[in-house]
């Protein structure tokens, strides 16, 4: 690093999602100070902007999760500001985090993911029951349109009641998801994609958690609960599939500098189930620990990010 930067490290809001949010700005701020950097966690409210203007940052990092933060709309501010920020612009952002729309790119991609059904936000929990239980079956995972960090999803490994998840998920505004249920292991793939350098996706990370259970909210953020198997054990075959499929979708999606593609990974089949364009970066979080696999530690990460964005510079025409 040639020299010191003012760094304006975005966090909070009022997401479901906001004190995961604080968790990963700590954390990563904490990590770009160990590099001499000054550096400013800033909370996603009301004052943003005159709170970016007195501090001048040079990079922004958004380490924001969902919405505002991670579809687009703070991405479109920073835009506006002139401001070089870390992670993908308007249309990445909110291609990912719209799980409908992201599904569908993957299919024009030709990547293989889970049938589904989307639910209209004005439809009634009983009557998308009907209309799921119709096309899917009730062996299902249901899910908000537009959330992260598994909040909301509901999985039915053996069928069940549609009515009470679908009225959980419709809660969080803009509709839902419904998915086939698919069994499988859980693994991830993380990709880094530094300014003017080529992407590469990370060693593959197996998800275990406990017997009967899945990577919900609570197994994502309690330390111990979850654990992250990396390298995965899984056939080179397999591994390299993972690792191209996350690739095709990084692109597909128009995302840069981060993402992680997240799998079912079955005896015969691999689904791609949805892309994160701001990862977590909390001390149970998935993508500093493929990075570490790699040989690069969380605060050589942070940097690297930091500096991807610099070279980047403002935004110009959306990508």
């Amino acid at each position: 690093m040639a020299t010191a930067l003012r760094i304006a490290v975005l966090a909070g809001g009022n997401s479901a999602e906001a004190e995961v949010s604080r968790s990963s700005a700590g954390g990563i701020a904490a990590a770009l100070r160990t590099w001499s950097h000054e550096v400013a966690v800033i909370e996603l409210d009301r004052e943003l902007v005159s709170a970016l203007r007195a501090f001048a940052p040079d990079v922004v990092l958004p380490m924001l999760h969902g919405p505002p933060g991670e579809d687009g709309t703070v991405q479109g501010l920073l835009a506006m500001l002139q401001l070089p920020f870390v992670g993908s612009g308007v249309q990445g952002c909110a291609a990912a985090m719209d799980k409908y729309l992201a599904k569908a790119l993957f299919r024009g991609e030709g990547l293989n993911v889970a049938d589904d059904e989307l639910i209209a936000p004005g439809m009634s929990a009983e009557s998308a029951a009907d209309h799921v239980a119709g096309r899917l079956g009730d062996r299902v995972v249901i899910k908000p349109r537009r959330q992260g960090s598994a909040l909301g999803v509901t999985l039915l490994p053996d069928g069940g009641d549609l009515v009470a998840p679908l009225r959980e998920a419709l809660e969080f505004g803009g509709g839902a998801l419904v998915e086939r249920y698919e069994v499988g292991r859980e693994a991830t793939v993380a990709v880094l994609d530094e300014h003017g350098r080529q992407a590469i996706a990370l060693p593959v990370i197996e998800i275990t958690v406990a017997h009967g259970e899945w990577y919900d909210y609570d197994n994502r953020y309690t330390p111990g609960k979850s654990e992250h198997i990396v390298p995965a054990e899984f056939p080179q075959t397999r591994l390299d599939e993972m690792a191209d499929m996350a690739l095709r979708a990084h692109r597909c999606l128009g995302l840069r500098d981060l993402s992680r593609a997240d799998f079912v990974v079955g005896d015969n089949e691999l689904y791609l189930l949805e892309v994160n364009a701001l990862p977590g970066m909390t001390a149970t979080s998935l993508y500093p620990d493929a990075c570490r696999a790699a040989g690069i530690d969380f605060p050589e990460l942070a940097e690297r990010l930091v500096l991807s964005a610099l070279r980047r510079g403002p935004e110009r025409t959306e990508r």
